[in-house]
């Protein structure tokens, strides 16, 4: 299956399961190509080629399905069980076998993970706010990849209150918000 075939496979399984549980929001699945697919892609023009990508708060697996589907190796964490057999279902039904769904919470999962590891970047879309994305990760010193809003100035000052990092915005090309690259949180 290429990967065109597997972003229609995955847009079928996406509007399937969210007549059952809320994945997205039903407004945006007559536009999920647009939407979520090159909105959750345009991490690939950014993101290195040797990293291994840790999806925060995955929901319907954005950026994280996606970013697996173009070639990374994907871990997606979903704390809510219905969403995470969705994405079980999803990694089965398109043989993405470098995607891992871990079904628990944030702060568990990277609690267990080394310190200062240059191979893992951090992703998130639609997950909380910058601030407490950094209260999560911040003791890794891993990089984060993250799509947010046009608030994003706003969520910038605020987490710059509790720490210093080093970020660089480049405009989204699929709406008015950005990605946001930080490194070097202290």
């Amino acid at each position: 299956m290429n990967n065109k075939e597997k972003f229609i496979l995955y847009a079928q399984l996406l509007r399937e399961w969210s007549k059952r549980i809320n994945l997205v929001a039903p407004s945006t699945l007559n536009d999920i190509e647009n939407r979520h697919f090159a909105d959750s892609a345009q991490l690939a023009d950014v993101l290195p080629k040797d990293v291994n990508v840790i999806d925060l708060g995955s929901g319907a697996g954005f950026p994280g399905v996606v970013l697996a589907i173009l070639g990374w190796n994907v871990v997606c964490i979903e704390s809510i069980g219905k969403k995470a057999a969705f994405l079980n279902a999803v990694k089965m039904s398109l043989s993405l076998d470098n995607l891992t769904i871990y079904n628990g919470r944030v702060e568990n999962y990277v609690a267990a993970l080394p310190r200062k590891n240059k191979n893992i970047v951090f992703t998130a879309r639609a997950f909380a706010p910058l601030v407490k994305i950094l209260d999560y990760v911040a003791k890794t010193k891993c990089r984060l990849f993250l799509l947010k809003g046009r608030e994003i100035k706003t969520e910038i000052d605020t987490a710059q209150k509790k720490y210093k990092f080093d970020y660089k915005l480049i405009p989204s090309k699929t709406g008015d918000g950005f990605i946001i690259i930080i490194e070097n949180v202290q």
